[in-house]
């Protein structure tokens, strides 16, 4: 804990929502000296071993919905990443009384030693954010990958480790309610209409994402993508150092294909260059990475017709980064929980790149307004059935496109087990 046990002892704090940052952000609190309480919606949120282990580090756990007080008294409020604060704020103190209401990246931040690397966007932040890792490590550095993909961050700080570098994902519920996280170099990789259904704006969750900029030092880095300069260009951003970056043909690889993965690339080396990172060091790191799953991942062919899966397509800008990435014809998985954005865009890409778009479970009425008549479209209620029925389409050298610019909620758990479904049909069709 690098001497900080203790540290909040009188401190009463509420933690909101019991995943695993959530239960992270409570040992952690307990380790400080806090009196915690973890609270969610859920009645069956935590069990087992992990109920234990907060039990016996002295949290108590408070289930089912909440109510004014479960943060009576309470001087500090965790929000797991996803929870919102409005709904939160009618049963909070007020006045003098008020907590403190902050992010769990925020708390861990407080506590982490190494030199951080932020990396935020609507889209591509998991791939970024592991290639980020990759290189660093192929420079002979102890890395942290972290945050919003995998482990969360109060739980490296619980762990004790130490690395030199730590490469955070952020997504915006992490960013939104930090008040003095200061990465040392942070990403912001692009920006596109997504989680409106937590934010209340789009220019809500575009403060929500430029968040993790406003603390920063003035040694740091920013790194900003041209394609937003004329929009983010007269705001007060940050103090430390802006530079803006954009696709280019300085590193290419296979498995990261498109012009959205070749502005990935440029925002990892300049975010790498300060570690020590040079381009014979990207490029041969490039040569090792492998892409996380279900991010346009080539699974195989079958009867002549390649499939990918890119089920973490859950916007339509990343639909658009997929089809432009795909040479030759697409047949097009979409559909499920719309999540926002501007379907009838996509309609001359889609004229031009895709031979047919079959629809599966949700939304099929917001789609259908938006690309009818522009290809040929047909709907079935599960993806195993819209597979078989783009099979009938199918000609030789076709892609068939898991990209559904929606969540899975509608039919899975998450998008893993949507590409996961998809995975397995493909294994029935060859």
């Amino acid at each position: 804990m690098f001497g900080h046990e203790g540290e909040l002892a009188g401190t009463r704090a509420a933690v909101v929502g019991a995943g695993a940052s959530g239960r992270a952000a409570a040992l952690l609190l307990a380790r400080l000296g806090a009196a915690v309480r973890l609270l969610d919606r859920k009645p069956d949120a935590v069990a087992g071993e992990d109920a234990q282990a907060l039990t016996a580090a002295g949290v108590e756990l408070a289930f089912g919905e909440h109510r004014a007080e479960h943060f009576a008294g309470a001087g500090l409020v965790v929000l797991s990443p996803g929870v919102p604060l409005p709904p939160l704020r009618p049963l909070l103190p007020a006045g003098d009384a008020a907590p403190e209401v902050i992010s769990e990246l925020e708390l861990a931040g407080r506590y982490s030693p190494g030199r951080i690397v932020a990396i935020t966007g609507t889209n591509g932040k998991t791939t970024t954010t592991g290639l980020t890792a990759h290189v660093l490590q192929n420079v002979g550095l102890r890395v942290f990958l972290g945050g919003n993909i995998g482990t969360p961050l109060s739980q490296y700080v619980l762990d004790g480790r130490e690395a030199d570098v730590l490469v955070l994902e952020i997504s915006s519920y992490q960013a939104q309610y930090c008040t003095s996280f200061r990465p040392d170099v942070a990403v912001l990789l692009n920006f596109s209409p997504n989680h409106l259904d937590h934010h209340a704006s789009m220019d809500e969750y575009l403060e929500a994402k430029l968040n993790l900029f406003a603390h920063m030092e003035p040694e740091g880095l920013a790194l900003l993508p041209a394609a937003l300069r004329a929009q983010l260009g007269d705001r007060h951003i940050t103090r430390a150092r802006i530079k803006w970056f954009e696709p280019t043909d300085r590193f290419e690889s296979e498995r990261l294909p498109g012009a959205h993965n070749q502005a990935n690339m440029e925002a990892v080396y300049q975010a790498t260059v300060r570690f020590g990172v040079d381009e014979r060091c990207m490029r041969e790191a490039l040569d090792t990475f492998e892409p996380f799953p279900h991010r346009l991942q080539r699974v195989g062919q079958a009867r002549g017709v390649t499939f990918v899966d890119d089920s973490k397509a859950t916007t339509v800008d990343a639909l658009r980064a997929a089809l432009e990435s795909i040479d030759g014809s697409v047949l097009l998985l979409a559909g499920g929980v719309y999540k926002g954005g501007d379907l009838a865009s996509l309609a001359p890409l889609l004229r031009r790149k895709v031979r047919a778009v079959c629809l599966f479970g949700a939304s099929r009425e917001i789609f259908e307004a938006a690309w009818a008549g522009h290809v040929p479209l047909a709907w079935e209620p599960t993806m195993d059935k819209a597979m078989h029925r783009l099979m009938t389409w199918a000609e030789p050298g076709d892609t068939m496109l898991l990209s559904p610019a929606t969540s899975s909620f509608d039919l899975y758990a998450n998008y893993k087990e949507r590409g996961k479904h998809f995975q397995r049909v493909f294994e029935e069709l060859r």
